[in-house]
């Protein structure tokens, strides 16, 4: 029956109407799904259901615009079978690959927190397994597959076709199309101007749909704009669709300075990343007396060792959750909660991005995440140096190690860029050690590849700094065939391989203590980003930045939790204060534990929001004005303080949110004038 009512149609514009209409159902269909895949992190709404509207319309324009011109454009020689095929197998491959596009994300959210945007074409560019990884998915989210079936079976079947017999209402048909519709009077013009027509009422609702409304104050609006639909910036995700995020994205100035203080001096009072050095100098003269005057250091020559732990999220350590569960959850890592017994940790400690490549420059750079991957922005080929580079000029010996394939996330260009001397990766390994401990998808497993760290450094001259990012704690979680009956499966995938981590940093602290450096070496471990939750107080808006920050003397084995904040860009500041490093260095993050409590804070960046951790409070803040306010101890960011005044003026919010805009004017002015070094 309806298949009936469609071949009746005779106006192109009805049929462009109608099929539009389908691909919103597409669209519907794709965020319901999304939804319901991720939706112990997300909140579905009327809210996030009208603002999708608004972002699927500008969606839906910009990838059907070239479908649309050729339905509509004035030339009567198209109306020909084999045109419109044409024209439905266009309709077809566009929002096919939007389908897909938006399905796949559905499964990469949990891992991000955010819609894919044109940064992940440099994120993977030298990846050479994705085959493999897109095959895995596959299987595991056969449902996904089905629904794309079904999705594509249903725009097949309810595309409407105008029918052939509309140009035969204005003209003299050939005599090849005398089979048609009745003839007329009409002229062949008469049919191009009821196009030309169609096209220019259509167009302006077009632009406008692209743009987001019709109002002159609207500007194209952005992935940021979806945050007005939502309570929690994380629900942004939702609101909006992936090709928008790709499209929107595509070429985009990502840093643009805002002019919250006009008098730089101002600023700098309130903050500042260039840290004094001897005698309080700073800028270009404390870079000049840098490397003239290394005989006024004295510097404490202990190694520093950074591990950088993939996915290793505060969650998943029993020791740093005493009281969660009612103080019975025991955790995952039993070998690190004995570490912990004996290193600093921090009561609330946090990562800067949501990714792998946010870790590296936030851990090692002091360099956090604002807008897009630092890594994958202009800003990358900006004169910047890091940890390594700065104990490099000191007389360190420093290499990298990253048991992936050379190359991988930018990684190895990243560890030559910041000083790094040495990188040891997949194919060093191998050369090494043979072929059989390859994961079969990313890396070497982890057991394997941290013994081999260890034997490396044991073998370097002292003083050394050296980094590992590990991997198996990774998609497509897997653990080693001779693990899998002692660590199987638990509440959620990751928690093996976490297990299976743990065991192997136990280890590698056990080979690493008989080593003659050990004792003189500073270890400090974190996570590159956080992972899967099952415990509501990790799965808020800053619940899923909660990573471990592990500090470990084997000279002093001391444990205790220091009462602060501390976050990824604090690594460097800190380790270069435990070295009493005293000339000036450029660094985000402040020195924790020479830091009083009260000045402590983190910052993180979430779908075009904010997040500022300080005192007792965290603010978000969407680059414009406050958006919420809620009391650390909040755990679940279920009060939002704004609403109430009283609460409000009684608050730090003019100071914080005074505080915030001095941090990210600092960042995105320094990124735009290349100015990243004292």
């Amino acid at each position: 029956m309806m298949r009936q009512l469609l071949q009746k149609i005779y106006s192109p514009l009805l049929a462009v109407l109608w099929n539009l209409l389908l691909v919103y159902v597409v669209y519907q269909i794709a965020r319901l799904a999304y939804y319901l895949e991720n939706s112990t992190l997300l909140t579905y709404s009327y809210d996030v259901w009208r603002g999708g509207l608004l972002f699927d319309t500008s969606a839906i324009l910009y990838t059907n615009v070239l479908y649309v011109v050729l339905m509509l454009f004035p030339l009567h020689w198209k109306e020909r079978p084999a045109y419109h095929r044409f024209c439905k197998g266009l309709f077809l491959l566009v929002n096919g690959i939007a389908l897909a596009i938006n399905l796949a994300d559905a499964v990469y959210f949990q891992y991000t927190m955010r819609r894919t945007t044109t940064t992940v074409f440099s994120e993977f560019s030298n990846e050479g397994n994705l085959a493999g990884i897109v095959g895995t998915e596959l299987l595991h989210h056969w449902y996904f597959v089905l629904l794309f079936v079904a999705v594509m079976a249903f725009l097949w079947w309810c595309y409407a076709q105008p029918r052939l017999g509309f140009y035969s209402l204005f003209s003299q048909l050939s005599p090849v199309n005398c089979h048609l519709s009745p003839l007329t009077s009409y002229k062949w013009w008469h049919y191009s101007l009821a196009c030309l027509l169609s096209l220019l009422l259509f167009a302006p609702f077009c632009v406008a749909g692209m743009r987001g409304g019709f109002t002159t104050a609207v500007r194209p609006i952005t992935v940021s704009n979806a945050n007005q639909y939502v309570v929690r910036p994380t629900d942004a995700a939702l609101v909006l669709n992936t090709p928008f995020s790709l499209i929107r994205t595509i070429g985009k100035n990502v840093f643009v300075v805002p002019q919250y203080f006009a008098d730089g001096k101002e600023m700098e009072a309130v903050y500042t990343p260039v840290h004094a050095g001897l005698f309080g100098l700073s800028g270009l003269a404390s870079e000049n007396s840098q490397t003239s005057s290394t005989s006024l250091t004295s510097l404490t020559r202990k190694n520093v060792v950074i591990l950088i732990v993939e996915s290793f999220g505060r969650e998943y350590i029993g020791a740093l959750n005493k009281t969660l569960e009612n103080g019975r959850y025991q955790g995952y890592t039993p070998c690190i909660d004995s570490l912990i017994s004996k290193s600093t940790t921090f009561k609330y400690s946090y990562c800067n991005g949501r990714k792998s490549i946010d870790g590296m420059p936030s851990i090692l750079s002091s360099i956090p995440m604002f807008i897009e991957p630092f890594i994958l922005t202009p800003a990358s080929m900006n004169d910047f140096s890091g940890l390594a580079g700065i104990l490099q000029r000191e007389g360190y010996q420093t290499a990298f190690f990253h048991g992936a394939q050379n190359g991988s996330m930018g990684f190895q260009a990243f560890a030559q860029k910041t000083g790094f001397q040495h990188y040891y990766g997949r194919t060093e390994y191998e050369a090494a050690r043979g072929t059989n401990d390859f994961d079969g998808t990313w890396a070497i497993w982890d057991e394997p590849f941290l013994q081999y760290y260890a034997e490396v450094m044991s073998g370097m001259q002292e003083p050394f700094m050296t980094a590992v990012f590990t991997a198996s704690s990774h998609h497509p979680f897997v653990v080693p065939e001779e693990y899998k009956k002692q660590f199987p499966e638990e509440q959620l995938e990751i928690h093996k391989c976490i297990r299976y981590t743990d065991r192997a940093l136990g280890r590698f602290f056990q080979t690493a203590s008989r080593q003659p450096w050990f004792k003189n070496t500073l270890f400090v471990l974190t996570s590159d980003h956080t992972n899967m939750s099952n415990h509501a107080e990790y799965k808020t808006d800053l619940g899923g930045f909660c990573s471990p920050i592990i500090i470990f003397d084997p000279a002093q084995p001391e444990g205790h939790v220091v009462d602060k904040i501390a976050q990824q860009i604090d690594i460097l500041p800190t380790v270069l204060g435990m070295l009493h490093y005293q000339k000036p260095y450029f660094a985000f993050g402040i020195d924790v534990l020479n830091t009083p409590a009260e000045d402590t804070w983190a910052v993180n960046y979430l779908n075009g929001i904010y997040q500022y951790v300080r005192n007792g409070y965290v603010l978000q803040f969407d680059g414009r004005k406050s958006t919420a306010f809620y009391s650390l101890s909040d755990s679940l960011m279920q009060h939002n303080l704004l609403e109430k005044s009283e609460a409000v003026a009684n608050s730090q919010l003019p100071q914080m949110e005074r505080q915030l805009k001095a941090i990210i004017q600092q960042y995105m002015e320094r990124m735009k004038q290349d100015r990243l070094k004292p």
